[in-house]
């Protein structure tokens, strides 16, 4: 866990703060398409993550999602970490986007660490920054991009974060994520076919000029 810790923190965190986190945090392995954590659940520990990556979710009344963003490795959960300073149910969906490490730090470390380590409370701001931005990014691009330029931007935002231009989504699951229906998405993956930005597979996607 240390050699770890190190690798993806070490430029981060002085070394007794990475000795605290292996002390005090849980290793976790989360197979790609697996719940880390849903909707209604209180929230105990917050993520560190060292491989992989996690996509977030919000649902509506109606149980449909939407994809806020996605953690890369060496970052965590704006969202958890205010349910966990707070007390508070989650009100998002965290699923593993492909086979994923994490350590697991319990809440009241959280508040320890915050004034005892400077370079904690920096990254935890830091954080809380990445994630507003990501999801102002989010709102822009409902409010802003036509469906089949949201679409191709989904499906890059995939491609990069999988280190893999193969897309094995079925268009169901494209369509939950991006709030639309599956057959608005089949006729907007084939668009984008003809236009060459993307190959159709039977049951993948290749994207093409990443």
């Amino acid at each position: 866990m240390i050699d770890s810790l190190k690798q993806k923190y070490g430029h981060l965190f002085e070394d007794k703060l990475i000795d605290d986190i292996a002390i005090s945090g849980t290793f976790k392995e989360v197979k790609e398409g697996g719940k880390m954590l849903e909707i209604g659940e209180y929230v105990k520990t917050m993520p560190l993550l060292i491989s992989g990556a996690i996509k977030i979710l919000r649902e509506d009344e109606e149980g449909d999602e939407l994809l806020l963003y996605f953690l890369e490795a060496g970052d965590t959960c704006a969202m958890t970490l205010s349910c966990c300073i707070g007390h508070k149910k989650s009100e998002v969906r965290a699923i593993a986007e492909k086979d994923s490490t994490l350590i697991m730090i319990p809440v009241q470390k959280m508040e320890e660490w915050s004034s005892k380590y400077k370079s904690w409370r920096n990254f935890v701001f830091e954080s809380y920054q990445n994630r507003l931005n990501e999801m102002l990014e989010t709102i822009d691009s409902i409010a802003f991009l036509k469906l089949d330029e949201r679409l191709l931007k989904y499906l890059k935002d995939k491609a990069r974060i999988t280190d893999n231009p193969i897309i094995n989504s079925t268009h169901q699951q494209i369509a939950y994520e991006l709030h639309t229906s599956r057959v608005v998405i089949s006729r907007l993956l084939k668009k984008l076919e003809k236009l060459e930005k993307i190959q159709l597979h039977r049951n993948h996607i290749v994207i093409k000029n990443i």
